[in-house]
């Protein structure tokens, strides 16, 4: 006698319902920074784009962006509570390396017991999230899932580094995702490289740290290695991508890439021929390098600047230390 076992069957595809944000309540301009690097405003400036970023002070730590930024995004998605299946959280800043930051979250927010993890996909962990929560939704294991991106790089930065230590901020992006009878998240497509493990990540080990060979872990990279891989290799993903979703250039609202340059948001654009009606998100400008966080924060400023764009489609690619990238075209809530 065969025994068949039972199983879940979700909706026929998902869609983000809302975003939430916050950032650091800390304003940190250029000329705050470029006495260590030896450096100046005008040569961030041209590099990066940047002119402010936003860090946390002392004591507000990543789990609190991420509290903040999740209930704005639960609050405008009308969602009840209870009806949130997971909780899903990208960060490499947790304040300690288990238990997770995203158990904590769920029972901070009031969602608890659902099942709730962490995700270590650097800048692509909130694209790893995404296609995630909108698997869990499509296989009926959650209705809706609560999806988080929260950093604060600032506690890993080493001011004399002149690598990335100019670059980084804090911040948390959340969205709702919820049942859809129209995809409202593409396939995405998503990998990693490790042969390029060590062009972007810690300086030590912690086992380094504690044998007292090194000093505590910043953050640091090889600056021209990710960067060429990330324009190359990166409008090779963003192009598949939309070959992948049946849609084209012309065909999207938004192009909402990981913040990490502005040099490097200028040349996918290039690359992809985005036509002059796609707005491109620049969050980098005021915001910083927030990783996990950089794709919500800036989907929410756009939609906040404008909210023309509800409803439209955006190409959204996350890309870092790994090295790891991940991609897929979203409906914009």
């Amino acid at each position: 006698m065969t025994i068949h076992l039972k199983q879940a069957h979700g909706a026929p595809g998902s869609r983000i319902l809302a975003l939430g944000a916050a950032r650091g309540d800390l304003v940190v301009p250029n000329d705050d920074l470029v006495g260590p690097i030896d450096s100046s405003d005008e040569w961030i400036r041209q590099r990066t784009g940047i002119v402010t970023r936003k860090r946390a002070s002392k004591g507000v730590n990543a789990i609190d962006l991420a509290e903040a930024a999740a209930t704005e995004a639960i609050e405008k998605s009308g969602v009840d509570r209870t009806r949130i299946g997971a909780v899903l959280v990208s960060t490499i800043s947790n304040v300690a390396v288990t238990p997770s930051m995203s158990t904590l979250l769920a029972e901070r927010i009031g969602v608890a017991p659902a099942p709730a993890y962490d995700i270590s996909a650097a800048c692509a962990g909130y694209t790893y999230a995404i296609a995630q929560a909108d698997a869990l939704i499509r296989a009926g294991a959650a209705e809706y899932v609560l999806v988080v991106g929260a950093e604060k790089l600032s506690q890993y930065v080493h001011p004399e580094d002149r690598s990335i230590s100019f670059l980084l901020g804090d911040g948390a992006g959340a969205a709702v995702l919820g049942p859809a009878e129209e995809p409202g998240v593409s396939k995405t497509v998503w990998g990693s490289d490790g042969s390029k493990w060590d062009a972007v990540g810690m300086n030590a080990t912690f086992e380094e740290y504690l044998d007292k060979v090194k000093p505590w872990p910043t953050m640091r990279q090889d600056g021209q290695t990710v960067f060429r891989w990330a324009v190359w290799e990166m409008a090779k993903v963003a192009k598949q991508t939309l070959e992948e979703a049946g849609v084209d250039a012309a065909d999207l609202a938004a192009f909402i890439p990981h913040q990490a340059n502005m040099r490097i948001i200028d040349e996918l654009a290039k690359q992809l021929k985005l036509p002059e009606h796609v707005a491109i998100a620049r969050d980098i400008e005021t915001t910083g390098n927030t990783s996990a966080a950089s794709i919500p924060l800036a989907a929410h400023r756009l939609l906040e600047e404008h909210p023309e764009l509800s409803g439209g489609l955006a190409l959204q690619i996350g890309f870092g230390a790994g090295l790891v990238f991940g991609a897929q075209v979203v409906r914009l809530p």
